[in-house]
């Protein structure tokens, strides 16, 4: 078991030592005198990498200079409890892998997720039926059951009915809804599971069809998300890339990079189908589903 666990508050609480640092026109080796300790171990709390004290967390910024109690208690609410594991090693939650519950953790807390997906319907708008299909050949591995799985995936999607769920906006390539899982049937429930999510305010679903032309403005050329965690105190809000390959998971966010994401995302946008259109896609095929259906 790891010793440290990288958690969406421990990300915020990072990036507000950070901007104090800042702010203070310091440096990690200066900020690391002040409550003596190590440049190392301040770089290590910037990264989320590692767990500060209550009484060190106050020290370090009174000492930079932010000494203003409604602040203190923002990073203080960020610092309480932000490294326990708890729920990851109970029920179905042991179903997620030690590099997606970062992920996991991180759209609990966020406001805004934006997703491109190329060939699988993504996680937070899958139906029980779909999900069921995709991991219907997996085996069980440490005591992790097929209906662990499916519970673990239809759990994250709990953000989407909370008071104030996230804005969630994805891409999707036309392959998400044509290629099969299951059958037939299987297809036709996903699909109108995801009109009627396109009813929702905050879902919103775009069609990327096999029919737009080619070009630098249209093609989706691999899946990526991007995470937005609003954050109480002063550094603004946690912004972050995903990346899932076939060997690795990244969090990306270097700001050239997230910025080179952000522009694929306005292209992709602005190419595929609107919300109206995508809406009277779906239903065309769904109707392309029921038509090539085996009849008894």
């Amino acid at each position: 078991m790891p010793a440290t666990v990288r958690t969406a508050k421990k990300l915020l609480l990072g990036r507000e030592i950070a901007h104090m640092i800042q702010k203070a026109d310091s440096s990690q080796a200066e900020a690391a005198k002040l409550i003596e300790t190590s440049q190392p171990r301040i770089a290590s709390l910037i990264s989320g990498a590692s767990n500060i004290s209550p009484g060190d967390l106050v020290l370090l910024a009174s000492k930079l200079g932010f000494t203003d109690e409604g602040y203190l208690e923002a990073l203080r609410d960020l610092r309480r409890d932000n490294h326990k594991r708890g729920f990851w090693t109970t029920g179905h939650n042991r179903a997620y892998s030690e590099d997606i519950r970062l992920r996991v953790d991180l759209e609990r807390h966020a406001d805004q997720i934006r997703a491109v997906e190329v060939e699988v319907v993504p996680g937070l708008l899958q139906c029980e039926a779909y999900v069921r299909a995709m991991h219907a050949d997996q085996p069980e591995i440490n005591g992790v059951t097929l209906e662990d799985r499916i519970q673990a995936r239809l759990a994250r999607q709990d953000i989407l009915d909370r008071d104030e769920p996230p804005l969630v906006q994805f891409v999707l390539s036309e392959s998400c809804v044509r290629r099969v899982w299951g059958d037939n049937a299987v297809m036709r429930e996903q699909i109108d599971h995801l009109i009627k999510l396109t009813n929702r305010t905050n879902v919103h679903l775009q069609i990327m069809p096999f029919d737009r032309p080619a070009g630098r403005r249209s093609p989706i050329s691999s899946p990526f998300v991007l995470i937005r965690v609003p954050s109480p105190g002063a550094a603004g809000p946690l912004e972050l890339g995903y990346v899932e390959g076939e060997v690795e998971i990244r969090y990306v966010d270097d700001k050239k990079a997230l910025k080179a994401y952000e522009a694929a995302w306005a292209r992709l946008a602005n190419s595929a189908l609107t919300f109206a259109e995508t809406r009277r896609f779906l239903k065309s095929v769904a109707a392309d589903f029921a038509r090539s259906s085996p009849t008894k």
